[in-house]
């Protein structure tokens, strides 16, 4: 019968872009502190023969990564959309998402055969230094933590990306602390490989994590807080829709979800009402304001059904 297409209003750009100067300056002094500090663990841990500081370090050089890669995202998810690419460049935040995942489970298993060959020989470790660097990454880590925090980790997958590694690096120093300790007082050079094997847990926890997250946003898959079949059945709960096909929902990018359907109606309905109600009851009770929503009309007002469409 036709289409009707409902953008996004000005109000809800606005909102866009208030979060997202929000992220970009968090992202982007994150990005400094934590690539400063990691210069400062690398030298650290391999002055100090520490394998827990260098795993906390590749931790943290997946974070700079991690970081720059969501900075950049956002610098170029604000690029206008072109006549090739109709949505921008916003799909960049998912991808580096989905590479940042994948560069997390290659370190930690590097992390864990280190470890491995350590437990078969343990080297000799300067615990003190070990000590000192792990205490400032520790500060380091929370101040990371704190500004991300102002930033919009509920909703952009980037930001809580890059937050939770910040806090896998935060237990990290937390590790190689209480690794220090062990080895300071009671010579227990093994601790050593056991923090820096914690450490490895935590970081492929989280690259699992944001791989599998990124990846189905990739996949076009439902946003994880949109139920398909709830959608439906409130948009056939509607007075004049006797029925509802073709329905996507997916993500253009971690807080922007898309629907497009069809809704069948009889001839009776005011066309122009019906939509105005659906796009009120997607955006009141689903929060999806980027719709396309094609109208047909019902077979019964309609003998010969290709012509109604």
């Amino acid at each position: 019968m036709g289409h009707s297409h409902h953008h996004h209003d000005h109000s809800h750009n606005h909102g866009h872009h208030h979060h997202g100067t929000a992220n970009k300056k968090a992202l982007g002094l994150s990005f400094t502190l934590i690539t400063l500090y990691m210069i400062v663990e690398v030298i650290g841990g391999i002055m100090t023969n520490s394998l827990a500081l260098l795993s906390d370090a590749g931790h943290m050089l997946s974070d700079a990564a991690a970081l720059g890669l969501s900075y950049l995202a956002m610098k170029f998810g604000e690029k206008k959309a072109t006549l090739t690419k109709t949505f921008g460049y916003k799909r960049f935040e998912i991808l580096a998402a989905f590479l940042n995942g994948i560069t997390l489970v290659v370190i930690s298993l590097y992390i864990f055969w280190e470890a491995y060959q350590r437990f078969m020989n343990p080297p000799e470790i300067i615990s003190s230094g070990m000590l000192v660097i792990s205490i400032i990454g520790l500060i380091v880590n929370i101040a990371a933590a704190f500004i991300l925090l102002k930033g919009d980790t509920s909703e952009n997958l980037n930001v809580r990306s890059a937050f939770l590694h910040v806090l896998g690096d935060m237990l990290g120093s937390f590790g190689a602390i209480i690794a220090a300790l062990l080895i300071m007082f009671f010579g227990w050079s093994i601790a050593d490989p056991i923090a820096s094997v914690v450490v490895a847990v935590l970081i492929i926890i989280s690259g699992w994590r944001v791989t599998r997250d990124s990846f189905h946003v990739l996949m076009e898959g439902a946003p994880i807080n949109i139920d398909v079949m709830e959608v439906k059945k409130v948009l056939l709960s509607l007075d004049s829709i006797q029925g509802v096909h073709d329905l996507h929902v997916w993500s253009i990018t971690s807080d922007f979800p898309a629907l497009s359907c069809h809704i069948v109606v009889d001839a009776t309905t005011d066309y122009n009402e019906i939509i105005l109600q659906v796009k009120k009851v997607l955006h009141d009770q689903f929060h999806i304001e980027h719709t396309t929503i094609q109208i047909d009309r019902s077979e019964l007002d309609c003998p010969d059904h290709e012509q109604c469409n």
